[in-house]
């Protein structure tokens, strides 16, 4: 039997939360549905990695709505039930409970955390996606001395914060040579970097990861490619996430890291991808990328609702994440490319109050706001153009 809607987000996540938000609030009157694997309402992940973690917030804090404002938008929301694959000529969705036929398929399954190759299942060894993970790791460290996070990027930075935070000896082990360092540059990762250390926590960066110590089924050390092996009572791998699209592998649609999309973010006719799913090519540049930030999924959620209800958006502003790590707080304005060179366009740098403009070739990429975040908002209009002559590089 088949279910028939007018619109089906595939995916109880924030992304499509926004779509179905959007949607209501320019008028749409036709049947939305809106299925999510999780039995979870739709939560905010970043606060996973910190307010949840630490237990300065209860897990269901993290909703992003209240059950009466979600009946209030007129939705059929399934909870618990997966996608298992689509027909984008139809746009019929296969679940585990039925099929689902829709005028509008949106798609905002998120990602799910990778692994690294050989990763055992044993107890202590963690991987940190989803609020389960976060209440999971949370209890581990309650019992803990020592945590290794395996992983250099936003997520292991803040995971490493946080449990330092709660009084646990925490190492951090990646590739790059500083933390954060795809994400911000040389220049400000390394000050990231200098904090963490400042703080407290053990870094052995630019070092490879090459199995478990384990002793009765327990995590007991993470063994790196010098041949020593980190003590340890709890790990936590946080190395990136990879996009959920195996269920479209025979959909019709192209995916490649990613659902592709144009820059509405169109996978086909009548099909959308939104969130961590989309890999959506920029309108100027024509390049596609994939985003994994909180902003994104809402932007991407305004887009496509704008492009149902027949009134395109047109291009949206400059991408934005932020972090939180200890008492400092970064924002992010743009994407840094690698080797981009570091400007302080406001504030010290010594004071731990800046906000820098991250350039190629004298061009503006990027904004970065240290502790100063009203004051990076005014520099965005930089983005694009030269960098002020009278202004010095710091590197």
């Amino acid at each position: 039997m088949t279910t028939e809607t007018g619109v089906l987000v595939v995916g109880a996540s924030a992304a499509g939360l926004s779509t179905a938000e959007a949607l209501r609030r320019g008028g749409y009157d036709g049947e939305i549905t809106m299925i999510g694997a999780e039995v979870h309402a739709p939560y905010d992940r970043p606060p996973l990695s910190k307010q949840v973690l630490a237990g300065d917030w209860a897990p269901d804090r993290a909703v992003l709505r209240a059950e009466d404002h979600i009946d209030g938008l007129g939705i059929t929301v399934a909870l618990g039930e997966t996608a298992l694959s689509l027909d984008a000529r139809t746009r019929t969705v296969r679940t585990s409970r039925r099929e689902i036929s829709a005028d509008h398929v949106v798609i905002a399954t998120g990602a799910h955390p990778r692994s690294l190759p050989g990763q055992p299942v044993i107890d202590g060894l963690h991987s940190f996606r989803f609020v389960d993970d976060a209440t999971a790791l949370r209890a581990d460290l309650l019992e803990a001395r020592r945590l290794v996070v395996v992983g250099d990027g936003v997520l292991g930075a803040e995971i490493a914060a946080t449990a330092h935070e709660m009084g646990v000896d925490v190492t951090v082990v990646g590739p790059q040579a500083g933390l954060m360092e795809s994400q911000l540059g040389g220049g400000i990762s390394s000050v990231l970097t200098e904090l963490h250390a400042a703080q407290g926590v053990g870094l052995r960066l630019g070092e490879a990861v090459v199995g478990f110590a384990e002793s009765g089924g327990r995590v007991g050390g993470v063994e790196l490619a010098t041949g020593e092996t980190l003590p340890a009572d709890v790990v936590v791998v946080a190395v990136g996430a990879a996009p959920v699209t195996d269920w479209l592998r025979d959909s019709g649609l192209d995916v490649d890291d990613g659902v592709l999309c144009d820059s509405a973010c169109r996978a086909a006719e009548g099909i959308y991808a939104a969130g961590d799913v989309a890999r959506v090519r920029d309108a100027v540049t024509g390049t596609s990328r994939r985003l994994e930030n909180r902003t994104n999924a809402t932007e991407h959620g305004l887009t496509v609702a704008a492009e149902i209800l027949g009134q395109p958006r047109g291009p949206v502003g400059a991408p934005y994440f932020w972090t939180d790590q200890f008492a400092t707080k970064i924002q992010v304005h743009g994407v840094i490319p690698r080797g981009a060179e570091m400007t302080v366009v406001e504030g010290d740098l010594a004071a731990g109050r800046f906000v820098a403009a991250l350039s190629i070739d004298g061009t503006v990429a990027a904004i970065v706001g240290w502790n100063m975040a009203k004051q990076s908002r005014r520099h965005v209009g930089r983005i694009g153009h030269t960098v002020h002559e009278d202004q010095v590089g710091v590197g």
